[in-house]
């Protein structure tokens, strides 16, 4: 996979390229220190993967990300985790916390790995077959999966895929997630983010802005943190 890394510190560039450097499955092709650099050598060669800060002189990591192909991902590296939320508002892969550790580093990666499979996969679309009350069918992988909302823990969209988290397994399709929120029922599933369906039913603990769902932690949106405590959370919570 073909990599760059955008990042206006001189050591915070040379750190992402050592963690580069230790993963197989990664070409670095470019180092920029400002997404103008960035976006002209990306008009001329082959890029799968940005590795991209967010606080930068002129245009930041957030407005340039929205500029990048589709087909090309992005991980976030910074040194601010207050920008968690605004990350995965434009599709974001994964948002990692500098100093990076090695790790995390590669879960990340093995995270873009997975989806840059899919995108070469022929999964077409309309995806759901069959909804009932309590269950649907979903083709993915060349199978039709029967998925019970019960199991699911949440769904993650990214791009023109969803990815259902269940206990037991992930079922990756092509379909976006407004598509498949319209198939859940509300009263158990929520969505939170632009990028994120949970199940209220699955929910552990939440805090302003993050539900946590096992090691699962799941942004909130700003335009759906209202709804979201409004409906599924104050009027849950027990009083005296």
């Amino acid at each position: 996979m073909n990599c760059i890394i955008v990042d206006d510190e001189p050591l915070a560039r040379e750190a992402i390229e050592m963690l580069v450097e230790q993963t197989n499955d990664l070409n670095l092709v470019g180092s920029f220190n400002s997404p103008d650099s960035a976006a002209q050598f990306m008009e001329k060669e082959i890029v799968d993967l940005v590795f991209l800060d967010i606080q930068m002189p002129g245009i930041n990591g957030i407005e340039f990300a929205r500029t990048i192909p589709k087909e090309t991902f992005v991980i976030f590296t910074t040194a601010f985790s207050e920008f968690a939320t605004d990350s995965y508002e434009v599709d974001a892969i994964d948002y990692l916390i500098k100093p990076v550790k090695l790790e995390r580093f590669r879960k990340a990666v093995e995270k873009a790995l997975a989806y840059a499979k899919l995108l070469k996969a022929d999964l077409g679309r309309n995806n759901i077959e069959t909804v009932t009350e309590d269950h649907f069918f979903v083709k993915a992988d060349r199978k039709i999966f029967k998925v019970y909302f019960n199991d699911i823990l949440f769904i993650e969209g990214l791009k023109d895929y969803v990815v259902m988290h269940t206990a037991h397994q992930k079922v990756i399709t092509a379909m976006n997630i407004k598509t498949i929120y319209d198939q859940l029922p509300k009263q158990q599933f929520v969505r939170v983010s632009k990028s994120y369906v949970i199940n209220a039913k699955q929910v552990e603990s939440v805090d302003n802005n993050t539900v946590y769902i096992g090691k699962n932690e799941i942004p909130i949106g700003n335009i759906y943190r209202d709804f979201f405590f409004n409906e599924f959370v104050t009027k849950r919570i027990l009083s005296r």
